[in-house]
């Protein structure tokens, strides 16, 4: 069962709550999420119980038949939740665009992408310090200098900035220089990870494990929301299967499916799960098509010389055509590209 405590529970209130039903035999778990008090209760009720629970005084509504990630469910929250990453807002009405390179790579590289995807509608710059790869033979990102040029490139630029955060140790080093945290696909699971992100205030984009479940994706925001921090988006960027004609298999369905389980925002990695830069034009429409609140894109400005994931990088000109084509589908569906945010109005 899960309780739902209303937002006047007093103290006293809350505490005899607690007691109550732990005076029943049961055991209890109290979780914080913004101003949602969310009381789990564990074990088998005896009959009556579940009505003398929702009686008593501070308890807005119980679940019995709740779903395993109470916090972050559709159910926890009348209205879809957004997130504000700096002056950006995502999951309001506008599609937001976060781009930039796989790695940051020179100061030089770094200001002519942020330039360049900042002219023409992104509002967020991504780009990796720490970049956990396959082969411990390439390239594993700058640190901390990477980290550094990303803030003169918001800076000079107005875009926040997004980067993946590897380690929990590393994360007070990025806080002093990121405005999202990004929880990459191999590390969806790292539970220690999770739970460490959850506990400060820094929004997380979630990226959904390259095998995972939509509901394993969904209880792992529930580890980074149950520890305290409910500023989460979710990112779709493919999954592993039998196909290889991608380098991953884009579920379009998520985006519905998650917008009917969690309040949460949701955007789209089109890089990631193409692999080859002429497929990300039209996935990227796709995901905007299927209700996706935003759009992480790879833009480099000379992708055959990409240190990591060139592939599948726009280029500059790319992007640009990208943004147009993403721009009236967004349109048609009433919810255009937010160019608006930084202050960069465009038609």
């Amino acid at each position: 069962m899960i309780a739902t405590l209303s937002s006047t529970c007093t103290l006293g209130e809350k505490a005899a709550i607690l007691r109550f039903i732990e005076g029943h035999g049961l055991r209890v778990h109290v979780g914080e999420a913004g101003a949602t008090t969310i009381v789990s209760i564990i074990g088998d009720p005896e009959p009556g119980l579940a009505e003398a629970i929702e009686a008593l005084p501070g308890v807005a509504s119980l679940s019995l038949d709740a779903p395993r990630y109470p916090f972050v469910a559709r159910e926890a929250r009348t209205e879809p939740s957004t997130v504000k990453v700096g002056d950006v807002v995502i999951g309001g009405r506008g599609v937001v665009v976060i781009a930039g390179p796989c790695s940051v790579e020179s100061e030089d590289q770094l200001l002519t992408i942020a330039r360049s995807v900042a002219k023409e509608g992104a509002v967020l710059l991504r780009g990796g310090a720490f970049k956990p790869r396959t082969s411990p033979y390439s390239f594993q990102g700058l640190g901390q200098e990477g980290l550094e040029m990303l803030a003169r490139a918001r800076e000079e630029t107005g875009l926040g900035v997004v980067s993946e955060v590897v380690a929990p140790e590393d994360i007070p080093l990025m806080n002093g220089f990121v405005d999202m945290l990004q929880v990459g696909s191999r590390n969806m699971q790292n539970f220690r990870l999770l739970s460490a992100v959850g506990e400060q205030p820094t929004p997380v984009l979630l990226k959904r494990g390259l095998m995972s479940t939509i509901e394993e994706m969904l209880l792992a925001a529930e580890y980074i929301v149950g520890a305290g921090n409910p500023r989460v988006v979710l990112c779709e960027r493919g999954i592993r299967s039998f196909e290889t004609a991608t380098r991953g298999t884009l579920d379009i369905s998520a985006v519905p499916v998650l917008k009917e389980r969690t309040h949460l925002p949701v955007v789209v990695d089109p890089s990631h799960a193409a692999g080859k830069r002429s497929l990300v034009p039209s996935l990227a429409a796709a995901g905007v098509a299927a209700g996706a609140d935003g759009l992480l894109i790879e833009v480099h400005d000379r992708p055959e010389e990409a240190l990591s994931d060139g592939p599948q990088s726009l280029t500059l000109e790319g992007f640009a055509d990208t943004m147009e084509v993403v721009g009236r589908i967004a349109a048609a569906i009433d919810r255009p590209i937010d160019h608006a945010a930084m202050g960069r109005d465009r038609p």
